[in-house]
């Protein structure tokens, strides 16, 4: 018979010496998996900010990691450490297309914070022309590390180096995309930098369009050459990988309308999010009417938080991207000096909304009918993000600039941005300027109509950036937005270029074709052609034939591709074109102009120059020597003394 304990404190001994033997075996069990797969880069390295003697080197991670570094120089002997930080608005949501997720809303049901990390180490002591290998290294907080390839970099070239610059815009996940960019890669080869005038993805603070989107076409594998996009054509299927192209030159951006994201929900996805942004005027009225309540203490960071998260933001971008600082213009607009190249980039997009006029439509030229009464839920029509009309800051900031040494001194007057000047494509109507609200209400003052109308003498980039642009002597607008190619030549010979038909086409409206504009509306709104008078220039080389069998001056397709070079070493821009229809095809140049003289050109006629010179100089000593030696009759030569 066993005796029952019933003295307490051998039960409390006995209980304790329990729990000290349990506790390692609860540790053990409720302790988190051990991270055993071999840690990955989420992006190659690429390449910004260059200077005379250093560049920047960026990279990505979804691990904070212990040390980040790059080795780089001969036998990769020198060491820079990066500096981490963490991206704060990425997520994913039911639309991402990342991981097992191929259908919407199979893993995610709402949006989710995705951890990603950002690295940047500043490689310095470089030389002007002379390229250096480099290699990244990152190393988790379980010490395993992980290299990138190796790859090379250089600091900004010298004026007078000869330059192959691809002109890009709208990439956009499209379907088109990474064979446009495999094929620069195997035309053109290296090229020396890569300036893209806005739209890099759709939706900005989807994580998976920047770095991993499960179809093969995210925006940094395309521009590395890790693609894995599947295109098909007439029946049959190719793979493209897109072009290792950033891990070697520099990028440049421009802010196009998919780099701003709208108002912020833990709820809506990320699509209904992006196309919520919300004047910063009207968001600003909303908050002093609230601002006792929502910051009783007057916090600056919680007035601009506020505002950022009812408005709209290009927060992400500016965290993917180091680009030249602008101390007086803002963020989102910069020059830089890249060798004979003057690049300014200006911030010039505003949202684009539907031109439909159904009840249902929150528009660019309405409100949607459920609407009417609840302002809260307006569009405000196609609203602009940064003002760029005169006397604007950054209006200002580009008279200074188009005004300094640097820009003046350059022999390629160059500006980019994202929404276009002149095209025949849909997104140029309406006008670029603030929509002028109309409200129309009943006997007894209830609304019946929210309409916006845009007048086209007020369009501030034809009104007022233009023709600052040719006083200053600019000699290339570069600009994308409409997903198409197509260019223009001013009266005074200023160039503008689009060549946005990367990955689709929306079309280009010419001829009959008709773009869906408003009828009994004020103003106006030109259905076909450029609506703000230029003729567009037929392709020089081999442009594309019609139906009707006559030649096209533009390219808007599904399946033709399109790209441009700059370069500066022949003084000319050439596009291409690659029909995706026939993979083996080669790609035509079909377009060439000239901005400049080229580099070797000068250089021949100068020494021709020179030798020229020699030549009479020799010619007319031995004449004057044979006239003073009497073989010559004095009346010939004409001395200039007695």
């Amino acid at each position: 018979m066993v005796k029952r304990l019933t003295s307490r404190p051998l039960l409390i001994a006995a209980v304790l010496i329990v729990c000290i033997a349990l506790t390692p075996i609860l540790i053990i069990l409720n302790r988190q998996p051990m991270i055993t797969s071999a840690p990955q880069l989420l992006t190659d390295p690429f390449l910004q900010l260059p200077t005379e003697n250093s560049v920047r080197v960026v990279w990505f991670t979804e691990f904070a990691g212990s040390r980040h570094t790059v080795r780089y120089g001969q036998g990769l002997s020198r060491t820079a450490i990066a500096t981490t930080t963490k991206l704060s608005r990425t997520r994913e949501d039911q639309k991402s297309k990342v991981g097992k997720q191929t259908q919407e809303g199979q893993i995610y049901q709402q949006p989710t914070k995705r951890d990603i990390w950002r690295h940047e180490a500043r490689i310095t002591g470089l030389t002007a022309g002379r390229r250096v290998p480099y290699q990244v290294t990152s190393v988790r907080e379980d010490d395993q590390k992980v290299s990138s390839h190796q790859f090379t970099l250089a600091p900004k070239p010298a004026a007078g180096t000869p330059l192959k610059i691809l002109l890009t815009s709208d990439h956009q996940l499209m379907p088109m995309t990474a064979a446009n960019l495999q094929k620069v890669d195997e035309t053109i080869g290296q090229v020396d930098a890569v300036f893209l005038a806005g739209d890099l993805v759709n939706i900005p603070d989807r994580a998976s369009e920047w770095f991993d989107d499960n179809r093969g076409g995210a925006f940094f594998p395309c521009l590395q050459g890790r693609a894995d996009y599947e295109l098909e054509k007439e029946g049959r299927k190719t793979t493209y990988k897109g072009g290792e192209l950033i891990q070697y030159a520099p990028l440049f951006p421009a802010v196009g309308n998919h780099e701003v994201m709208g108002r912020f929900s833990n709820e809506r996805n990320l699509n209904d999010q992006f196309n919520d942004p919300y004047p910063r005027t009207i968001a600003q009225k909303l908050y002093q009417i609230k601002a006792k309540y929502l910051n009783p203490k007057n916090d600056l960071n919680v007035r601009q938080s506020w505002l950022k998260n009812n408005s709209f933001n290009t927060d992400t971008y500016n965290e993917i991207f180091t680009l030249p600082q602008n101390k007086s213009g803002g963020e989102n607009n910069y020059a830089v000096t890249f060798g004979d190249i003057r690049l300014v980039v200006l911030y010039i997009t505003n949202i684009w909304r539907t031109p439909s006029l159904e009840a249902d439509a929150k528009g660019r030229y309405r409100e949607r009918e459920k609407d009417l009464n609840n302002p809260i839920t307006w569009g405000y029509g196609q609203h602009i993000f940064e003002p760029v009309a005169k006397g604007s800051v950054q209006y200002k900031w580009l008279e200074k600039e188009l005004n300094s040494p640097e820009f003046k001194q350059a022999k390629y007057k160059m500006v980019m941005f994202h929404h276009p000047p002149h095209s025949l494509g849909d997104n140029i109507v309406p006008a670029y300027t603030y929509p002028m609200q109309l409200i129309e209400r009943d006997e007894e003052g209830r609304i019946k109509a929210v309409r916006y109308e845009y007048p086209k003498a007020k369009d501030y980039i034809i009104r007022d950036v233009v023709p600052l642009l040719e006083s200053a002597g600019v000699k290339l607008v570069f600009y994308g937005h409409s997903h198409l190619w197509n260019r223009f030549v001013s009266p005074s010979g200023m160039h503008f270029l689009e060549t946005s038909n990367v990955g689709n086409s929306y079309g280009a409206y010419i001829g009959n074709k008709k773009r869906p504009v408003p009828t009994g509306f004020k103003a106006e709104y030109t259905a076909a052609g450029d609506p703000n008078g230029l003729e567009p220039v037929m392709p020089t080389l081999a442009p594309l034939m019609g139906d009707d069998q006559q030649p096209q001056p533009y390219i808007a397709s599904n399946d033709i591709t399109a790209f441009s070079i700059l370069d500066t070493g022949t003084g000319t821009v050439s596009s291409y074109r690659f029909d995706t229809r026939s993979p083996e095809s080669k790609v035509i140049k079909f377009d060439e102009f000239r901005l400049s003289e080229p580099i070797d050109s000068k250089k021949v006629r100068n020494k021709d120059t020179v030798l020229l010179a020699g030549v009479a100089l020799i010619l007319t000593i031995l004449i004057i020597a044979a006239g003073l030696a009497g073989i010559l009759p004095q009346s010939i030569i004409k001395l200039p003394f007695p």
